[in-house]
Formats: structure tokens, C-alpha cells, sequence
């Protein structure tokens, strides 16, 4: 199968990326803190990501706690929930497109802090790509590229940023192997935890990996700071989450789901992609820009461009579409995965930026990071989260929000979003993928 390729800003990076639910994958290849005051720093403390300890090698720093993030509280009885939107970015770094560096100022306009999930070779040289040694290939191995050194001091530049502006930095892992042939959905618990470390290490080494000994410090422990990812092409959910409960993440966002609130999984928060309205077609799709893509153009990223004007409304609509029936409907979260791709002519670029200004500038609207919905939801009552559970798909409390959350159900349900369900209801592409 033939690898797309990808610019990292000064460098020429293969990007092999199979195809998968997720939409990490290359379609030229087949399928295989709204809603509450930032808190204060306390009186005396450093301006914010001023360098209190260098970590190792000084790639990383610990500047005390993160700026611009909203303390969770509890409902109150009665309480109609905030309506919390998640947008995240698989693969995050910064090439010759600047999309990170363009959404991070798209974020500040429109209110929206989010998760990147970084990959943790565009941190490593491609002189030094030995040093990663993907569970079951060779050393060196990778389908997606390393970095370079501008790409590699460009991508610092943006998460540095990023943190200091209230969003995440979670993992997209390494290598990106997907299928049959020693793809992550085949990896052990033990390989998994062989990834994770090695994605750790190429961010808390960059400096001396990329010989830039002089740039800043990122502003972050990441081994505190990463407590969450996407697995490539949403395989190997279940010996991921086995391995990322006993190395301390706290939630998992490689599963699929209907619009439904979420619940705990293996230990961890299971906040899943969801499927959303395909304006026009009879199916719904992945909460994500590749599977609108795959809908509309096939097997080619660069489809007919009188089409691209209207895939991307489509795309806007549908994001729209499930945002309002959440938001009138059950309040759960909304979750929406995203490339720094320019995908026909960059269409769902701008329908993702259009789908923010439309919903994070709206009353009761969060537009957070995957850690702050995971620690709101630990923040409530369990059975509160047990009987918000019970509302399908855009039910809103038939009784109203007051009553209906002012007495809770002792136990919780099963979760109604059953698998095999859920792929049948996800449109042709979305539905082979997760397969």
C-alpha cells in the first residue's frame, strides 16, 4: 500500500496512516473552560509557565498548575447539566500548513480549550528514528514519519502554547500500526506499555534526542500531564485500557458510541467518538473529519472540486445537527476527533472551525479538554451519572430537568450503546472500518 506524505513544517515526513473508524488513515489507501471562572493563581505565585524545576534533560519543566482551568463542582439537585463539546486532534504537530498554530488562535477567539493527542515520533529526529522500537516490528520502524528539527521546534512551540492556554496534551502513541499484521489491535498488555513509555520518553527527551538543547522547557510534566489518548485507527481499546489503568490514565477515547452519556470502562472514563447526523444520506457517521471524507470522496483525499464547498457544509451541518439534539436533548457530551489536514481543499477544516464558533459562543456551553469533562464527571454523584445514563439519543427529561435529576436511581444501567449496534447504525464507511 502506498504511504501519503506529509510535511513537518521544514522536512518531508511519510505519513503511512491505515485506514480505520478513527479516520487515521490515508484515503488514498484501502480500508483495513466555559461555564465558570478560571481559578486565580494563589497570592505570590509565579507568572504562569515560569520554570520553577527542570525535569531531565530540561525538555520538560514543572511550572506549577496549569493556567485557564475551570475547578469542577458538583451538580446540584435539580441541576440541568452544562453541555460539555470536546474537540481533539489526532497526530498534533505543526508542519507547513500551521493548522495547530491557527486553531490554537481559532480556541482563544470562540472560547474552546481542547486536546491534542501528539505523536510522539514528530518529537524524534528522523537521524534518530532507531531509538523507537515499535512492539512487533523493527527498530526505526514507523507508518507515519519523524520529525525534523524545524518541525520538532515548531511542534514544542505550539504545546508549549497549547498548556499554557488551558488545553491538553494526550498521546496518539507512536508508530501507527493498524491491521492484522502486528497492527496495535494485536499488541499485549505488556507491548502496549512498551508504546506508551517510548511516547512518554520522545517528549520528555526532545531536546537531547533533537540537539536543541537551547530551546524552552515544555511547561509540563508529562508524566503527570498524560492521562489520556486515541489508539490509532480505534484498535486495541481493550489491552490499551488494561495497560493505561495501571500506568495512571484516566480516560480512553478510542471507543465508538451514540450520543449517550458515558460511563467507566476497565477503570477508565470511556469517551468515545459518536455517531452524528450525514445531512442528506440515510446513515449516520463517526463524529469525525475523515469519515465525513471517506463518505463523500471514497478512497482519494482530493475528490472533484466543485463537490468541496458542500462536503464541508455537510460535514458542518452534521456536527450542528448533533449538537442540537444534545443540547435540547439529553446534555451529553459531545465528542468531535479531527486531522491537521487539508483534506479536499481543506473543507472540513473550515467546517470544524465554522461547527466552533457556532456552538462554544452558546449559553451553558463548554468547549473543554477530554481532562476537564473526565474530572466533572468525577466530580458527580455516580448515581446521578447512573440515571443520566438512562436518556437515549436526544431525550430531554420528559418531567424536566428539576425533577427529574432531584431524585437518583440506586444503581446504574447497562449501557444501552451496544457494539455490534452501534457499527450496523454507522454508515457504510464508518461501519467497515470498525469491523
Amino acid at each position: 500500500m502506498m504511504a501519503a506524505k506529509k510535511k513537518i513544517a521544514g522536512g518531508l515526513v511519510a505519513t503511512a496512516l491505515v485506514m480505520a473508524a478513527a479516520g487515521c488513515s490515508s484515503p488514498d489507501r484501502p480500508a483495513g473552560r466555559p461555564g465558570g471562572n478560571p481559578a486565580a493563581p494563589p497570592k505570590g505565585a509565579p507568572a504562569p509557565g515560569s520554570v520553577l524545576r527542570l525535569i531531565g534533560d530540561g525538555s520538560t519543566s514543572y511550572t506549577g498548575g496549569q493556567p485557564h482551568v475551570t475547578a469542577a463542582t458538583r451538580l446540584a439537585p435539580g441541576e440541568k447539566p452544562p453541555q460539555f463539546v470536546v474537540f481533539s486532534w489526532d497526530g498534533a504537530g505543526e508542519d507547513s500548513q500551521q493548522l495547530f498554530s491557527h486553531f490554537r488562535e481559532v480556541g482563544k477567539k470562540y472560547n474552546a480549550r481542547m486536546t491534542y493527542f501528539l505523536s510522539g515520533v514528530y518529537m524524534l529526529p528522523e537521524e534518530k528514528r532507531h531509538l523507537y522500537e515499535a512492539p512487533q516490528h523493527g527498530a526505526g520502524r514507523s507508518d507515519i514519519g519523524f520529525g525534523d528539527l524545524k518541525g520538532i521546534r515548531d511542534t514544542a512551540v505550539q504545546l508549549r502554547a497549547a498548556w499554557l492556554e488551558g488545553n491538553e496534551v494526550g498521546t496518539h502513541f507512536n508508530g501507527h500500526f493498524c491491521g492484522p499484521e502486528g497492527g496495535v489491535g494485536t499488541w499485549s498488555v505488556e507491548e502496549w506499555k512498551s508504546e506508551i513509555n517510548q511516547a512518554k520518553s520522545f517528549v520528555k527527551n526532545w531536546k537531547t534526542n533533537a540537539g536543541l538543547q537551547k530551546e524552552e522547557a515544555l511547561p509540563f510534566d508529562y508524566d503527570k500531564e498524560l492521562i489520556g489518548a486515541r489508539t490509532p485507527c480505534l484498535e486495541g481499546q481493550k489491552n490499551f485500557m488494561l495497560a493505561a489503568k495501571e500506568m495512571g490514565f484516566r480516560y480512553d477515547s478510542s471507543g465508538i458510541s451514540k450520543q449517550i452519556w458515558p460511563q467507566r470502562t476497565a477503570g477508565l472514563w470511556d469517551l468515545p467518538l459518536q455517531l452524528v447526523p450525514m445531512p442528506g444520506r440515510a446513515f449516520e457517521t463517526l463524529s469525525m473529519d475523515y469519515n465525513y471524507m471517506v463518505n463523500q470522496s471514497g478512497t482519494t483525499s482530493q475528490g472533484d472540486p466543485s463537490q468541496h464547498r458542500y462536503w464541508g457544509d455537510q460535514m458542518r451541518d452534521g456536527l450542528l445537527k448533533a449538537f442540537d439534539r444534545t443540547y435540547q436533548g439529553n446534555r451529553a457530551p459531545l465528542i468531535i476527533g479531527n486531522h491537521f489536514e487539508s483534506w479536499n481543499g481543506g473543507t472540513y477544516m473550515r467546517a470544524v472551525e465554522e461547527t466552533i464558533k457556532g456552538v462554544c459562543t452558546q449559553k451553558d456551553v463548554r468547549c473543554v479538554p477530554f481532562r476537564e469533562l473526565a474530572d466533572w464527571l468525577d466530580a458527580q454523584d455516580p448515581k446521578v451519572l447512573a440515571k443520566l445514563r438512562t436518556l437515549d439519543v436526544g431525550e430531554a427529561p420528559k418531567e424536566g430537568w428539576e425533577k427529574f435529576l432531584t431524585a437518583a436511581p440506586a444503581a446504574a444501567p447497562r449501557d444501552p450503546a451496544a457494539p455490534a449496534a452501534v457499527r450496523q447504525a454507522a454508515g457504510p464507511a464508518a461501519a467497515n472500518a470498525a469491523d
